[in-house]
């Protein structure tokens, strides 16, 4: 997405539709004057920064809309330009006819993600805080919420900084060192200087990672899939979990043909569950599709709730499954327990619960933050990493440190070690876009949504 700064974008930045109000964004050299061409009322290029006007857009003397109409000017905006929020009666015809109208003024039309580009690109925010735009606009609890509003306010970008000023500050040693090579002593260097600031450094990054899972699942939830063979339970589950009646429930073997999905949230993370398909074989030709997804989906779960029916014994199908989903982290819920007790796994754990009732769905949502969660971080006071793009770019750096502590063990030229740190802060640069390539940051801002 190569987009130029120099001409002024308009967008629509609310959802359209029934709503109360909607609002317009217009950013650039020209946002102010194109604005002020089809408005009426005070003249907006006159008007100081960070005010509210209000009076009507206009189309050849004819009223459009009542408006109330918000001045940024640069540098002090979210761009970084003149910006311009235009806020309008809600509907979907009105935003449209006064964007066309901007249009006509010489505007262009927002790419997605093109004002949070623009307010990266003239310094306003890094990487780090976009990315975190996006992740409060998707926040579905207050630990995500928190999560987002922290690297927003610039705490991953500081936490960054600080680990690169560590290796900076390295590399002005070796710099010293290269620089002036009648003080040269490569093992004075490596044992004294280099090696105690890369294991310091290093030890920060495994604890970073460490946390970072916990980080991971607040941001993006853990996906769930419901497995069992048929009429054990696993819609009535489903629908107990999420407490209304998302799937379908008879007694008639295979009632799940597809796959059924809602949203688990469990005090500050999110399970993405998805009720499967029983599986079993079967002649009938819609349902082998149904166990066929049923099975890609256990794939790729995080995590599985294999479930039994506490009413009857074992047979050889739940062996089969117990079997299936062995390698995956899971856990087997003994469902109908109202109904008695006819499973008892010797070897494994297994969560007891009455789907009917909700009878032990209390334990079951323990051991799942028991598998997930450390609760210690929740609330914490210090920085929990949760973007996948900022952990492997973290463990590229934790690597490179590692690398050259390997070359500080064996006495190699500081030149030799001076790459690996350089490396490693290259890979922290790539976080906050202080570094990396414009293909990296033009994929980025295009998953936002249009008028952000």
């Amino acid at each position: 997405m190569n987009m130029p700064l120099s001409d002024t974008i308009v967008g629509i930045a609310t959802l359209q539709g029934a709503s109360a109000l909607n609002v317009l964004r217009v950013s650039g050299s020209e946002a102010i004057s194109a604005v002020a061409q089809i408005f009426q009322g005070k003249d907006l290029c006159e008007v100081p920064t960070h005010t509210v006007h209000y009076g009507h857009i206009v189309e050849n003397g004819a009223v459009i809309d009542e408006v109330m109409v918000s001045v940024f000017r640069r540098p002090r905006s979210f761009t970084g330009e003149d910006v311009v929020e235009i806020s309008t009666h809600g509907g979907s015809f009105i935003p449209n006819k006064i964007l066309s109208l901007l249009i006509q003024k010489g505007c262009r039309t927002a790419e997605r993600g093109e004002f949070s580009q623009r307010a990266f690109t003239n310094g306003r925010i890094d990487l780090t805080q976009a990315e975190s735009i996006m992740d409060m606009i998707s926040a579905k609890n207050d630990a995500q919420l928190r999560l987002a509003a922290r690297g927003l306010q610039g705490e991953v970008r500081s936490l960054v900084g600080e680990m690169q000023s560590v290796l900076l500050g390295l590399l002005s040693q070796i710099e010293v060192n290269i620089d002036y090579p009648e003080y040269d002593d490569v093992v004075q260097v490596t044992d004294e200087i280099l090696a105690p600031g890369l294991e310091g450094l290093k030890s920060r990054m495994d604890d970073l990672l460490r946390k970072a899972s916990t980080g991971k699942v607040i941001r993006d939830g853990i996906r769930t899939v419901i497995v069992g063979k048929p009429n054990v339970g696993k819609s009535s589950l489903l629908n107990s979990l999420l407490r209304e009646d998302k799937a379908i429930v008879t007694d008639i073997s295979g009632t799940t043909r597809d796959i059924v999905e809602g949203e688990w949230n469990l005090g500050g993370i999110v399970l993405r569950l998805a009720d499967t398909a029983g599986i079993r074989d079967t002649s009938d030709v819609i349902e082998q599709i149904g166990i066929g997804k049923s099975k890609k989906a256990l794939e790729e779960a995080d995590l599985v709730l294999l479930v039994l029916d506490q009413s009857r014994k074992m047979t050889q199908e739940d062996l089969q499954l117990l079997e299936m989903t062995k390698a995956k982290t899971r856990i087997i819920v003994g469902n109908k327990i109202d109904l008695g007790k006819n499973v008892d796994l010797e070897k494994e754990k297994m969560i007891n619960v009455s789907a009917l009732t909700s009878a032990g769905i209390d334990k079951l949502e323990a051991e799942v933050k028991r598998l997930f969660v450390d609760e210690s971080l929740f609330g914490a006071s210090e920085v929990l990493l949760s973007n996948a793009r900022h952990i492997g770019k973290i463990r590229e750096a934790r690597q490179s440190v590692e690398d050259a502590l390997v070359a500080c063990a064996r006495h190699l030229p500081v030149d030799m070690v001076e790459i690996d740190i350089r490396n490693a802060w290259e890979a922290l640069g790539e976080i906050t876009g202080e570094c990396g390539s414009e293909t990296l940051v033009s994929s980025l801002f295009s998953r936002f949504c249009l008028g952000k």
